[in-house]
């Protein structure tokens, strides 16, 4: 299993998305624009990223 960790940022707002993306970015642990969170790269970390990838920056360490 990767232990690798990464950075995820909210570059962009989470108000006026629907209630599957802001589960998702609430589920990354992502509360204010410009926060950053560091988080194991896991199957369903990779999964929300996805989902969510127009409102995050993702850097990976």
């Amino acid at each position: 299993m990767s232990n690798r960790k990464i950075k995820i940022t909210l570059v962009k707002s989470k108000f006026g998305r629907g209630a599957k993306q802001l589960a998702c970015v609430h589920g990354l642990g992502l509360r204010r624009m410009h926060q950053t969170v560091e988080l194991e790269e896991t199957p369903a970390i990779k999964g929300m990223v996805n989902k969510v990838s127009h409102l995050v920056r993702v850097e990976v360490s």
